[in-house]
């Protein structure tokens, strides 16, 4: 089962980006499970200065920005 992590504060940009990557888990058929983190600290810890970010397993995988679906889908394809 994959760990996917939003890393942001709640934006609009955050939102789009949970909500694309539960839509490319969805579409790839993965085991998931999806986790939103707030708490700045938390976020920090994880060496991400910029969100909307996004980690599967606890690894970083894009920060700074919504990634295309096709971008989505090819990382957490590939993520371990």
């Amino acid at each position: 089962m994959k760990k996917i992590q939003i890393l942001g504060m709640g934006c609009a940009k955050c939102n789009s980006l949970y909500a694309a990557a539960e839509a490319a888990a969805k579409e790839l058929g993965l085991e998931y499970e999806m986790e939103k983190i707030s708490d700045i600290e938390k976020i920090t810890e994880m060496g991400v200065m910029m969100t909307p970010a996004i980690a599967v397993n606890g690894e970083v995988k894009f920060a700074g920005r919504v990634p295309s679906a096709e971008s989505l889908k090819k990382m957490l394809s590939e993520a371990k």
